[in-house]
């Protein structure tokens, strides 16, 4: 269906960049990107998407090739430079990953029905309603063991940063 567009986005992508075969590539590409995405999920405008995964990609292009234009990453304004973002800078990946180890080794201490509760609610996305039909609990308790884990969570969150834990009265 999505077939009957490639000579008229070829036309687009080739008026945008003046080069034909250039545009062949960018619309390869989105051809190739598209038949990903409708896999995943229903496409009701094929025509709409396609264009704008292939002006997505020439503006990545143009980007790209703006960077490469120069003859040294130094020769560039700092605030042309290109960043790598933060979360994938070497330090604040690793505290990232102890972070996680802490909070996982936290969520593994939870009394056993506290960490289903937990679970189910958090990363399996259930509502209170649901993980108490499917434990076979009340949905009062369901809250209370999620509040419970949160509360664990935050502690450890709080350890982990330094800043003093306040103690919620038992």
């Amino acid at each position: 269906m999505a077939v009957r567009y490639y000579r008229e986005l070829i036309n687009f992508c080739a008026h945008t960049l003046h080069d034909r075969d250039a545009a062949k590539d960018v619309v390869q590409e989105a051809y190739a990107r598209f038949v990903v995405l409708a896999r995943s999920q229903v496409v009701e405008e094929p025509r709409a998407l396609l264009y704008k995964v292939a002006r997505n990609l020439m503006l990545d292009q143009a980007r790209r090739q703006r960077v490469r234009d120069h003859d040294s990453l130094d020769a560039l304004a700092e605030s042309d430079q290109p960043q790598a973002r933060a979360d994938w800078q070497p330090d604040t990946a690793a505290e990232g990953h102890e972070c996680a180890r802490h909070m996982l080794a936290v969520i593994d201490a939870l009394p056993p029905r506290c960490r289903e509760a937990f679970v189910l609610n958090r990363f399996e996305g259930l509502s209170h309603q649901e993980v108490a039909d499917r434990m076979g609990i009340s949905r009062n308790m369901v809250a209370q063991h999620v509040v419970r884990a949160l509360l664990a969570c935050k502690a450890c969150d709080e350890r982990l940063r330094g800043t003093p834990a306040v103690r919620a009265a038992d």
